[in-house]
């Protein structure tokens, strides 16, 4: 293994071949390795493809020279830029010690570093702990200050209230290696710490899976003042609390995605949402919530702030006209048909390629593309839904 700490940290050779396939694809290079025989090929691998990911991924960590990376699959799993810089969004600014009781990759860590005049990393494994404090200097963040061991055994050695913020990532995953989601399942155990995390510090970030339940996370952790469900791209990445020392009452809940955040107290109920029940055109406009909407489950906040009625109350589909902001995806009508086939093959002649979903529909995505014979992609979306008033329709849209 390529010793993390020593000063050559990537021979000159292996530091060449690097700089002069950056563009290269890894699997044909990793076929013709023997043509270099005095090239780290497992190393140079590592950093062009991690680079390539890095460029869309973590863009500052690839602008940055001398970043290492580690094995693709590490730095898939990591936090991405966006997820991180969101984190450290929450944070004050100014703030004394941050301390990161998981440090991992280094990612969120890097991320919420400026903001605070003293930064401690803490992980136990080794082999990251040297590539991160490798990183942090590339990055420019000395003051980062990397331990290499347990979060439970460093977080007693912390004085009562010294701390300024504290951020918590438990690995989900089992003994056996199994992913969890669970609070009591992961590693370490927050609700057992959460007690000792708010005598160390006044705020306390705890990152936990986002196929955890809202109401679960709730019940297990005090003091929670604030509750994030953070989505990019069209999937729902983190599900965020933070503990405040001293706080009671029930959190705000904010549902953000790229650059969009609806913000609700928790608990709170909104008026149903207005049933649509009038005629169908084309160029009407089609909102559908996003994913972070979609978890917590506040549609009718959704469709009171922009002032649209829902298809039916179990579709979670939205209509009435173009809106600014929209916390999901927007489309505008091109058609809307009943599943009679005449009516269906006039609607989707020319239409052999489409975005196939379902909501309140008695088939699946899957079942429905193949009655339509059609292939997935293309500018066309095709949602199948039940309205409320009973009809099975496909609507068919195209993304604005």
């Amino acid at each position: 293994m390529t010793d993390l700490t020593s000063p050559s940290l990537i021979d000159e050779a292996t530091r060449r071949f690097i700089a002069e396939h950056a563009c290269a694809d890894v699997r044909q290079l990793a076929l013709q390795a023997r043509r270099w025989p005095e090239v780290d090929m497992v190393l140079a691998l590592d950093q062009i493809a991690g680079r390539a990911l890095a460029r869309r991924k973590l863009p500052t960590w690839a602008g940055a020279e001398g970043v290492v990376y580690p094995p693709r699959l590490a730095l898939e799993q990591c936090s991405s830029e966006a997820t991180a810089s969101y984190k450290a969004a929450l944070l004050p600014p100014g703030g004394r010690w941050l301390v990161d009781l998981t440090g991992g990759l280094g990612v969120d860590c890097a991320a919420m570093a400026p903001q605070f005049s003293r930064v401690t990393y803490v992980e136990r494994q080794e082999r990251l702990c040297r590539l991160a404090s490798h990183n942090f200097a590339a990055l420019g963040l000395p003051h980062i200050e990397v331990v290499n061991t347990d979060a439970v055994a460093f977080l007693h050695t912390l004085p009562a209230g010294g701390v300024s913020a504290i951020y918590i990532d438990p690995s989900r995953r089992d003994a056996a290696g199994r992913r969890t989601y669970g609070i009591a399942d992961c590693q370490p155990n927050v609700a057992v710490l959460a007690p000792e995390l708010l005598r160390k510090a006044p705020l306390v970030m705890v990152k936990l899976s986002p196929m955890l339940d809202v109401s679960q996370a709730l019940a297990a952790l005090p003091a929670v003042s604030d509750v994030h469900i953070v989505s990019t791209d069209g999937e729902c990445k983190e599900l965020l609390l933070l503990m405040r020392r001293g706080h009671s009452g029930p959190p705000m809940l904010h549902c953000a995605a790229d650059g969009r955040t609806l913000t609700v107290e928790w608990g709170s109920e909104a008026p149903p949402a207005p049933v649509w029940d009038g005629e169908w055109r084309p160029g009407m406009w089609l909102h559908v919530p996003g994913p972070s909407v979609m978890k917590a489950g506040c549609f009718a906040h959704v469709a009171h702030r922009h002032g649209l009625a829902v298809v039916s109350p179990y579709s979670h589909l939205m209509v009435g006209g173009p809106v600014d902001g929209f916390e999901g995806r927007s489309f505008q009508v091109v058609a809307v048909t009943s599943l009679n086939k005449r009516e269906l093959k006039q609607t989707l002649s020319g239409v052999g390629q489409a975005n196939v979903a379902v909501r309140h529909f008695p088939l699946s995505a899957a079942e429905l593309k193949r009655r339509l014979h059609v292939r997935d992609g293309g500018d066309t979306y095709i949602f199948g839904t039940t309205t409320a008033q009973g009809r099975r329709v496909l609507i068919v849209a195209e993304k604005r």
